[in-house]
């Protein structure tokens, strides 16, 4: 991804609110017969405070991904969405789309078997507490058998990233009316809104207008 200075994230806090908010990622690496991709849900390590992340992938994945033996890059999406020239006013303008994304690579580390079951616990856990009957891994009718077959399908892994790319492109090379002006019709009915881009733009921001003092 390449990297503009006016648009790069580098605050953990924010890293981490990203990942955690968005954990359904792309998992690129280099196979024998050129790049690959999976897709799989991914979280930050409950154990550890700065951007380890772990997940799982289901077999043969790993062995299509080179799991733990080469790089592997972890892209995670934010909210991302169109935006018009219109938005700007009677200015001369192109369109673009704004987005936040964050690059993690790293070789990743293989778990065993019981902190791959830990890893796939804590998923269920993590998605399922929202819900107000939760299914969690281990509950009836599932029995210790049945979750060990399963987990022997997949393989665990957790990753400390040693290269980290984010990128947050919120229209912040604007004057703060036209950024105004754009949060307002992301937050409209219109036919490119998206509440979240407008929220995530919103809280880029305030942010700068709090540093300005």
């Amino acid at each position: 991804m390449r990297q503009n200075p006016s648009f790069a994230m580098t605050d953990l806090t924010e890293l981490r609110r990203v990942i955690a908010q968005n954990p359904w990622a792309t998992l690129v690496a280099s196979g024998p017969d050129g790049l690959v991709a999976s897709h799989y849900p991914v979280l930050l390590d409950p154990d550890r405070e700065d951007l380890t992340v772990v997940g799982h992938v289901g077999k043969p994945d790993d062995h299509v991904l080179g799991l733990g033996e080469t790089e592997l890059l972890l892209v995670f999406e934010g909210p991302n969405g169109y935006i018009s020239p219109n938005w700007y006013g009677d200015v001369k303008a192109v369109p673009t789309w704004n987005y936040v994304a964050v690059h993690l690579a790293g070789v990743p580390e293989v778990v065993d078997t019981e902190t791959n079951l830990k890893i796939l616990d804590d998923l269920v856990s993590h998605f399922e507490s929202r819900l107000p009957q939760p299914r969690l891994m281990w509950q009836a009718p599932n029995t210790d058998e049945f979750v060990r077959v399963l987990e022997a399908g997949t393989v665990g892994f957790r990753l400390t990233p040693t290269r980290v790319t984010a990128k947050r492109k919120l229209s912040q090379n604007k004057p703060d009316e036209i950024v105004e002006s754009v949060i307002a019709e992301l937050g409209a009915d219109g036919e490119y809104a998206h509440p979240a881009l407008a929220a995530e733009m919103r809280r880029a921001h305030d942010a700068r207008l709090a540093h300005r003092g």
